[in-house]
């Protein structure tokens, strides 16, 4: 039986793991805060000298969720790798088919053997064991699982590469024009990367949309496979 571990909301598992992405990136800048101003729409490019973040990360956005109205921004366009933040959009692109019908949470899904051998963050599947969706995207949004997320996209998608292709014509539909998805995880690979503001745009489509994902995102401790037999 593997413990999943902590998670408190999708919002700060994705400022969390991009952060951690960028750290190696990070300079000794300050940055500046745009403050807000009821009388006035909020423009981040508009900015004061008095009030600052000391963020040590190169690139930084904040939106307000209902309506993506910028807040704050810093080089929210500038090109990064994602890591495993990548999981944003597959994650959506599994609600999208959930909600239309062409899986539900009960389906089993089933692993194989290029999907048990991903490495990274994982819950080490079997290529002889299935989990359901449901089962799959707790994994996924707690413990970032690659095995289960390639095993989604090779269920969804016929395969990875179709998979990663849905993402980039999602990403395209929705405006992200910083983006190249290359894989489904995150894992580095020359060319998959993004920018924050895309991240924000794909992460304001899947709260918006599905609401229901923070029933997996604001899990705070949770087991698979129980009173499952495993066998090696």
């Amino acid at each position: 039986m593997y413990k999943l571990k902590l998670s408190i909301s999708l919002l700060l598992i994705i400022i969390f793991m991009f952060a951690f992405s960028l750290s190696c990136f990070a300079q000794n800048t300050t940055y500046v805060w745009s403050p807000l101003d009821n009388a006035v729409p909020t423009n981040a490019s508009e900015t004061t000298k008095s009030d600052s973040l000391d963020l040590e990360s190169p690139s930084a956005i904040l939106i307000e969720q209902s309506t993506g109205q910028i807040l704050y921004e810093h080089n929210a366009h500038e090109s990064l790798r994602p890591a495993s933040v990548t999981k944003v959009m597959s994650i959506l692109l599994i609600m999208e088919a959930i909600d239309s019908g062409k899986i539900t949470l009960n389906e089993s899904i089933p692993c194989s053997e290029i999907a048990s051998s991903m490495g990274g963050s994982q819950i080490w599947l079997d290529p002889r064991e299935t989990l359901t969706v449901d089962e799959m995207l707790k994994a996924i949004c707690v413990a970032s699982a690659n095995d289960c997320v390639v095993a989604m996209a090779e269920y969804i998608g016929g395969s990875q590469e179709s998979f990663v292709q849905m993402m980039n014509d999602k990403a395209k539909d929705l405006g992200m024009n910083d983006t190249t998805f290359k894989n489904c995880h995150g894992l580095d690979e020359d060319g998959h990367v993004t920018s924050s503001y895309d991240i924000a745009l794909m992460s304001k489509e899947l709260l918006n949309k599905y609401p229901q994902i923070t029933k997996y995102t604001t899990i705070w401790t949770d087991s698979l496979r129980d009173g499952k037999s495993r066998s090696y």
